[in-house]
């Protein structure tokens, strides 16, 4: 006697649908998302800018007429970094690239370090990074706070305890001079977005990278030793002018802290401008911050955390595109499947 041949049993169309479709659209999406996140450069020396860039063993720094970077107030310079202020009381320090950055498109790679014998938040105050119009003495904004262009503040003190924010706290301004930094308040009524990093007393180094490209700011951080950076803000709609020159200062109060500047290097990114961007003259753009919402609405918000406005245009473009693409692959998957499901269940009729 024969035996009774089992029918042949094949996958629900569904379900293959479901995997290959669910594969596809991981893919789709880790392409895009690299695309999208792929912000940050790798640190080509071909784009490096030696002039705006400061490098052990520092040469080119001091006060000659040939200087390509200037130093005031307590700022000491020796082959290893550059030390903004000591672990001193009431001291502060600056060093300033003396050649004006023409650079549209610009990426600054800040290693540094924030060290002393304080404890909890016996320690203060901060480094701060600058794209400014003048050249700040020693240590910052003027009597009142006011400055054209961009800061990076690495806040190490909270000054405003009620702010509820973990330090040290890093954040970002943009100010065309009427816009004061109100130091009682940690720069809250006026920062376009910030993050939290532990950074100080680190047995390993600590990296900032800010990144300016077609109205966007981006401010990246490597700070856990996994050589990766990590999205500390990112914001659209942002003016800078070319001509402003780059620094850093820092300052200690009753409070103190060891800063030091390792290194700055400064990459030039390769990005394609219409023309009429490009018959634009950049050196008469005013700073400024095109956003929904005023940054006095961070005092409401504790975080002051604008990480949630709208994508760019091509960021939206590109992941409308992988949406098409994945819809599209599976409708042709799906039709595949069913034709091959039709001709196989022809074979038993």
């Amino acid at each position: 006697m024969v035996a009774e041949r089992k029918p042949a049993t094949f996958p629900n169309s569904h379900q293959v649908i479901f995997k290959m479709c669910h594969k596809i659209f991981i893919c789709l999406w880790f392409a895009c998302f690299s695309l999208v996140r792929a912000d940050i450069t790798d640190g080509n020396a071909e784009h490096l800018k030696r002039e705006h860039s400061l490098i052990k063993p520092y040469q080119g720094v001091g006060t000659s007429l040939s200087s390509q970077w200037d130093f005031w107030g307590s700022t000491l310079v020796t082959s290893q970094y550059v030390r903004l202020t000591p672990d001193e009381r009431s001291k502060q320090g600056s060093i300033w690239n003396t050649v004006p950055c023409y650079l549209k498109d610009w990426e600054m790679h800040v290693q540094f370090k924030v060290h002393g014998s304080g404890k909890k938040n016996l320690h203060g105050d901060g480094i701060a990074i600058w794209y400014t119009k003048e050249r700040l003495h020693p240590a910052g904004p003027d009597s009142n706070g006011n400055f054209h262009g961009l800061a990076i503040f690495i806040d190490t003190y909270p000054n405003d305890e009620a702010s509820g924010r973990s330090f040290p706290y890093i954040s970002a301004m943009v100010s065309n001079g009427s816009l004061p930094y109100d130091h009682g308040k940690d720069g809250r009524s006026t920062e376009l977005g910030g993050c939290s990093a532990e950074i100080r007393n680190k047995d390993h180094d600590t990296y900032l990278a800010i990144r300016y490209s077609k109205g966007r700011l981006t401010i990246m951080i490597d700070v856990d030793d996994k050589n990766e950076w990590k999205e500390c803000i990112d914001i659209g709609g942002v003016r800078l002018p070319t001509g402003y020159y780059f620094g850093a200062s820092a300052a200690t109060g009753d409070l103190s802290d060891n800063h030091d500047i390792i290194s700055m290097k400064m990459y030039q990114l390769m990005v394609e401008h219409t023309p009429e961007e490009d018959s634009q003259d950049w050196t008469k753009i005013e700073p400024s911050v095109s956003l929904l919402k005023s940054p006095k609405d961070n005092i409401d918000d504790p975080t002051g955390n604008f990480r949630s406005t709208p994508l760019t245009g091509w960021k939206v473009f590109l992941l409308l595109l992988c949406a098409l693409l994945g819809i599209v692959v599976c409708a042709v998957v799906g039709a595949v499947v069913f034709q091959k499901r039709q001709e196989r269940n022809k074979r038993f009729y």
